[in-house]
């Protein structure tokens, strides 16, 4: 949950401005991360967490599910259309798809050394960022508090039929959340950000497509 807020807090900004057409972000309390966590909190997260039959909570976790296979499609999308190393008059023209592939054979044919470089993956990189992997990979799978409220939603519930339920959610969530990863940093390489989404921004700010992804 707390993972999730801290979504809204960086995200959800973003999104207001991008729908106001805004190219810097203003001091208004709707642009204020921390006032939208709460307006989140009390409107949408506390009804939820009031209901009684973890049943209706399907639906919430169908749809979220559902967005993220979404964000998924748009990661691996945007790794074919966004060209490396990115021009530094790029911005704002991945709404243009044809241009985009003008501009990508262009930086390929005068590309340098260094920029080649740049474009090359790294397949280990262990740096003082390095640390702050270890809780994220240790707490992305906690999934043990819902276990028994889960085990008692199910019908004829079992040990087996548990695991099975566990072991399925685990390994679809880890090959998305590889997937996804793994063509954000292709898309980028060494000049990606902790906020993957916040990447995309320096490519177009008004990216439709990437705006669709910040709502979900």
């Amino acid at each position: 949950m707390s993972s999730y807020l801290y979504i809204i807090k960086s995200e959800l900004p973003l999104v207001i401005q991008t729908f106001l057409n805004l190219e810097e972000k203003t001091s208004d309390w709707y642009m204020n991360g921390n006032y939208l966590v709460i307006l989140v909190s009390v409107t949408i997260i506390l009804p939820l967490a009031l209901m009684r039959q973890l049943g209706y909570l399907g639906y919430s976790s169908g749809f979220s599910l559902s967005c993220m296979v979404f964000f998924l499609i748009a990661v691996i999308y945007k790794k074919f259309h966004v060209p490396c190393p990115l021009p530094p008059n790029f911005n704002n023209t991945t709404g243009n798809f044809s241009h985009v592939e003008i501009v990508k054979e262009k930086v390929q044919l005068q590309v340098e050394p260094e920029a080649s470089a740049f474009c090359t993956p790294s397949y280990f990189t262990l740096n003082s960022q390095t640390a702050y992997t270890i809780p994220i990979m240790a707490f992305a799978f906690v999934c043990h508090p819902e276990v028994l409220p889960i085990y008692t939603e199910l019908k004829d519930p079992s040990k087996k039929k548990m695991q099975h339920i566990s072991n399925l959610s685990i390994a679809v969530m880890y090959i998305m959340y590889f997937l996804a990863a793994l063509f954000g940093y292709l898309t980028f390489y060494n000049g990606v950000e902790s906020e993957l989404l916040h990447t995309y921004s320096k490519v177009d700010p008004f990216d439709v497509l990437i705006l669709c992804v910040r709502v979900a």
